[in-house]
C-alpha cells in the first residue's frame, strides 16, 4: 500500500473491458508490470493475458513492463487506458472480399501481417503488408502538398478524443471514427449492398459492449454465416472450409465495392496510389487504426519466391486476384491483344469455377497428392539433375566451354528529334552482352562493328502488335560513363520465333546473364507460348451463349469502349486458346502474363531532385531505381541495387539520399512520405537474399534494420 507523502500521486486508468475508471497511488520508480498486477482483481478470475497498458495522450504502449513510470515518462495528469492487445479488424483481401479477423494491435505492423497470413494459409507474407483504403479524393493531389497535422483527432473507447501525434507516414488518409462519424471504419464500405453479398461482419462502434473480453491469440476458423458475413470462429482448431473458399474468389464483387475501386488515369495518379502503405517499423495501433476499421491486404513486393501449385492455392488465387483487378483498373498499361489475352484467361477460370463448384480446384492430380512424399523425393531429385546438368540434360557435352551466340539480320532505329529516319537492315550478333551491328554477315567476319551496345543494366520494353506484324523491342542503354541520361534505340524483329530468342537475349543480358544460362529456354518458351495466347482463333465454334457473358466484367473501360458491341466476340475468339486449360493452369497463366507487361512490379513516386525544381518520377522495381519522366514516363536513368552503396534519410527535413557507385542521389517524396520509398527499396533488398532452404526462418530483425531507417 502507498500512502500519501512518500513520493506518490494518483494514477487514472480506464479498463476497457469494464468501461471502468480506476485511480490508483504509484510511484515514479514503480515498473509498468507491477502496475498492471495492481489493476488485476484477484478475486475476478478473469484472464487478462493478452492485455496491455496504451497511453492515447502520446499515441503509444507501454509494453516494456520492465521500464518505470519516470522513464516512460508517465506523469500525474497522464490517462492510460488497460486494453486488450488483439482486436477484430476488418480486411480487404486482394479479391475484394471483406474479413473480420483477430489482429495484434501492439506488435509491428509486419509482424501482425505474418499472424494474419498464416491464418489465410499463405506463403511468404514478407511479400505482403497492409494498406489503408484510398478514394478518389487522394488522387486529386500530392501527399507534401496536403495541410498537415501535427496532430491527428482519434476517438478512444471511453469517448474521449485525443490529438496525437501523426506517427505513421500517411495520416492523411483519413481511416476512424474521429473523421467519419460513429463507426469505426471510413464509412464507405459499413455494409453489403445487397443480401448474400461476401462481406465481414456488421460494424460496431468502438463503445461496443456486448463482446466478450478477447484472450490470447489461438488458432480459430473463418466462417460463412447465412447472411453472407465472414465471421471469425475461435472456437474451432483450423481454417476448415472457409480456406478453400479463400483459394477460389466469386466471379465478381457486389456493386458497390465495385464502383468504389480507384482508376488512375495519368502517371501522377498511379503515383499517388503508393501513399497508403503502412509503416511496418509501427504498431497498427499507433498508426490511428482502432478496432473495426478497415485495412487493405495486398502484395506489395512484386517479387514472387516459390510459387507452388501444391501449397500455394489461396496465395496463388489472391495474387490472381490482385493482378485481375489491377488490369481492370488500367493500373498497368496493356495493348488491346493483350487486354483480350487476360479476359480470355479469367473467362476461363470463371468457367472452370462455375464446372467445379464443390472444394479447391488445385489443378494438382490427386494421385500426386496421395503419395505426396515420393513426388517431393523425385521432384528433388529432378531439380538436382537440372541444377548439375542443365535443362538440356547435358545431351552436348563438347559444348560445355563454348560461349553461345546469336546472329541473324534485324532492323534497327536510333530515334532523334525532328527526324523521320526509318528502321535500316543490320547483321546483329549478340556476344558476351554486348549487341553488335554489322553491314552484313560477310563484315562480322572481317571488320569491326559499325555500332556496339552494352545490354548490361539496360531497360528492355516489348512493343508488339500481332495485327499490325509488328515485334520491336524498345531498349533504353545506359550512358557508358554513367553520366547523362538513357540513350533510346529500337530492334525491330521480322516474326515471333525470332522476337522470342532476341526478347529473351536481352532480358537476360539486362540482369547480367549471358545465352548459357538455365533459364533462357524457358525465356524464349514463355514469350511464344504468351504470343500464341493472344492470337485469336477464327472459325472455331464456341459452345457458349455470347448472352451470358458481361464484357464490364472482363474488360478495361477504355477497351470496352474501343470494341463496343463486338467485345463479347473478341473475348470468346481469344478464349479459343485457353479453353483446355484448367482454373489453376489459367491462374497461373495470367500471372505470368501479368508478369511480362512493361509496367509490372514499378511501384511510382513523385519526387524533386536535390537543386532541381522540377517534380520528376521515381520507379521502384525489384532490382533498381529508375528516373522517369513525369509526363511520358521513359526513363531518364536507371541505377542497380548492385550498385548501391547505402540508403539514408534525413527524417528532419524529409529527404532521401541514395548512394551508388559512381554518384549519389538526393530527392524529396512528394507523393507519399520519404519513409515509404526507403521501405520499398529496403524491402526489395530483403527479398532478394531469401533462399530456397525449406529450413529458413523469416529473419524479421534484419527486415526491420533494411528498411526502418534507424542504425
Amino acid at each position: 500500500m502507498i500512502h500519501v507523502g512518500e513520493n506518490s500521486w494518483n494514477l487514472r486508468i480506464f479498463i476497457t473491458d469494464l468501461a471502468l475508471e480506476k485511480t490508483m497511488r504509484v510511484r515514479g520508480d514503480q515498473h509498468i508490470g507491477g502496475i498492471m498486477l495492481q489493476l488485476v482483481d484477484p478475486e475476478n478470475p478473469k484472464d487478462w493475458s493478452d492485455h496491455a497498458l496504451w497511453w492515447p495522450a502520446k499515441n503509444v504502449w507501454l509494453s516494456r513492463t520492465r521500464l518505470t513510470l519516470d522513464q516512460c515518462g508517465v506523469q500525474a495528469d497522464s490517462l492510460l487506458h488497460f486494453t486488450p492487445m488483439h482486436k477484430i479488424l476488418r480486411v480487404q483481401l486482394p479479391d475484394l472480399r471483406y474479413l473480420d479477423c483477430r489482429a495484434d494491435f501492439s506488435t509491428k505492423t509486419f509482424a501482425a501481417v505474418v499472424n494474419l497470413c498464416k491464418q489465410l494459409d499463405i506463403r511468404y507474407p514478407e511479400e505482403l503488408s497492409l494498406c489503408k483504403p484510398l478514394e478518389a479524393e487522394h488522387l486529386k493531389r500530392n501527399f507534401a502538398q496536403l495541410p498537415h497535422q501535427k496532430r491527428v483527432p482519434i476517438a478512444e473507447p471511453d469517448g474521449t478524443t485525443y490529438l496525437q501525434p501523426a506517427a505513421d507516414t500517411n495520416s492523411f488518409v483519413p481511416i476512424n471514427a474521429a473523421v467519419h462519424g460513429d463507426g469505426g471504419s471510413t464509412g464507405s464500405l459499413d455494409k453489403p449492398s445487397a443480401p448474400g453479398s461476401f462481406f465481414c461482419a456488421p460494424l460496431s462502434p468502438h463503445n461496443h459492449r456486448g463482446r466478450s473480453p478477447m484472450a490470447s491469440p489461438s488458432p480459430g476458423t473463418w466462417k460463412q454465416s447465412q447472411i453472407g458475413y465472414a465471421t471469425y470462429d475461435s472456437s474451432s482448431s483450423s481454417l476448415g472450409d472457409f480456406q478453400e473458399n479463400l483459394a477460389s474468389s466469386p466471379p465478381t464483387p457486389c456493386s458497390d465495392v465495385r464502383a468504389r475501386q480507384l482508376r488512375p488515369k495519368t502517371l501522377v495518379e498511379k503515383a499517388r496510389l503508393n501513399v497508403g502503405w503502412l509503416d511496418s517499423s509501427l504498431s497498427i495501433m499507433e498508426q490511428g487504426i482502432r478496432e473495426y476499421d478497415t485495412l487493405c491486404l495486398r502484395f506489395k513486393y512484386f517479387t514472387f519466391f516459390d510459387i507452388n501449385p501444391k501449397y500455394d492455392q489461396v496465395r496463388i488465387n489472391q495474387l490472381y486476384e490482385q493482378a485481375k483487378w489491377s488490369i481492370l483498373n488500367e493500373e498497368l498499361d496493356a495493348t488491346e491483344e493483350e487486354t483480350l489475352m487476360f479476359a480470355a484467361l479469367q473467362f476461363q477460370v470463371n468457367h472452370q469455377s462455375d464446372l467445379h463448384p464443390q472444394g479447391v480446384d488445385s489443378g494438382i492430380d490427386s494421385s500426386s497428392q496421395e503419395n505426396g512424399g515420393d513426388d517431393e523425393i523425385d521432384s528433388a531429385l529432378n531439380e538436382l539433375q537440372i541444377t548439375l546438368e542443365g535443362p538440356n540434360g547435358g545431351g552436348d557435352p563438347t559444348n560445355i566451354t563454348r560461349i553461345p551466340e546469336l546472329s541473324d539480320y534485324l532492323r534497327f532505329l536510333k530515334p532523334q528529334r525532328f527526324t523521320l529516319r526509318g528502321y535500316k537492315r543490320y547483321y546483329f550478333t549478340y556476344r558476351d552482352l554486348h549487341l553488335h551491328l554489322f553491314k552484313s554477315a560477310e563484315e562480322s567476319r572481317r571488320m569491326a562493328p559499325a555500332i556496339s551496345i552494352n545490354l548490361k543494366g539496360c531497360e528492355v520494353t516489348p512493343d508488339v502488335n500481332l495485327s499490325q506484324g509488328k515485334y520491336a523491342i524498345r531498349l533504353e542503354v545506359p550512358p557508358e560513363n554513367g553520366h547523362g541520361s538513357n540513350s533510346e534505340v529500337w530492334v525491330r524483329c521480322e516474326n515471333e520465333q525470332q522476337y522470342a530468342k532476341w526478347m529473351a537475349a536481352c532480358r537476360l543480358a539486362a540482369k547480367g546473364r549471358s545465352l548459357a544460362d538455365s533459364t533462357y529456354e524457358s525465356e524464349v518458351d514463355g514469350i511464344l507460348s504468351l504470343l500464341q495466347m493472344q492470337r485469336p482463333v477464327h472459325g472455331i465454334h464456341v459452345n457458349i451463349d455470347p448472352r451470358s457473358v458481361e464484357a464490364g466484367d472482363y474488360l478495361s473501360p477504355r477497351i470496352l469502349r474501343k470494341l463496343s458491341n463486338k467485345a463479347v466476340q473478341r473475348i470468346l475468339e481469344a478464349h479459343s486458346n485457353v479453353r483446355d486449360l484448367n482454373a489453376m493452369e489459367s491462374k497461373l497463366k495470367y500471372i505470368q502474363a501479368w508478369q511480362s507487361l512493361p509496367d509490372f512490379g514499378v511501384s511510382l513516386f513523385i519526387i524533386k531532385f536535390d537543386g532541381h525544381r522540377k517534380e520528376e518520377l521515381l520507379g521502384v522495381a525489384h532490382n533498381r531505381v529508375m528516373r522517369m519522366d513525369l509526363s511520358s514516363g521513359d526513363h531518364i536513368k536507371t541505377w542497380r541495387y548492385n550498385t548501391m552503396k547505402a540508403w539514408n534519410v534525413n527524417w528532419n527535413i524529409k529527404c532521401m539520399m541514395i548512394q551508388f557507385e559512381d554518384e549519389n542521389v538526393v530527392f524529396s517524396c512528394h507523393s507519399a512520405d520519404c519513409k515509404v520509398v526507403h521501405e520499398f527499396i529496403g524491402g526489395y533488398i530483403f527479398m532478394s537474399i531469401r533462399s530456397k532452404d525449406n529450413n529458413q526462418t523469416l529473419n524479421e530483425e534484419l527486415f526491420h534494420k533494411l528498411t526502418g531507417g534507424w542504425a
